[in-house]
């Protein structure tokens, strides 16, 4: 699947509100964050608590070009806790971390703009 970070790209197709609620979106704290340099694009390696009910998964987000290994353990972040794992060089990716292109293409993390409990889910 392709994904556009085009701004002026058109609205996706119209799906139901089951549609949406089979996307599990939750929020976690990323408690580690180690370099990742055998990816094929510039990444992180980041570990995400997403509370009891879903433990400490891992994810590789690239976004490297806006933000250093060093502030983002204890950011909070929103991921897609439902896909089922991927493969990305000798990494397991368990969870897509979700962010936002800026003007220049950067990605921009998600994150609710006050702190919630690890494990919340987006409605």
């Amino acid at each position: 699947m392709h994904v556009t970070h085009d701004a002026e790209a058109i609205a996706a197709p119209e799906i139901t509100f089951d549609d949406f609620l089979r996307v599990d979106i939750r929020v976690g704290t990323i408690v580690e964050a180690e370099p990742f340099p055998e990816a094929r694009k510039p990444a992180f390696k980041l570990k995400i608590d997403f509370g009891p009910a879903i433990g400490v998964k891992k994810s590789s987000a690239q976004i490297v070009d806006r933000y250093a290994l060093e502030e983002l353990a204890g950011r909070q972040v929103a991921a897609v806790v439902n896909f089922p794992p991927r493969q990305i060089g000798k990494f397991m990716s368990e969870v897509l971390t979700l962010g936002f292109a800026d003007e220049a293409g950067a990605v921009i993390l998600f994150a609710p703009d006050r702190p919630v409990p690890d494990g919340s889910r987006l409605f």
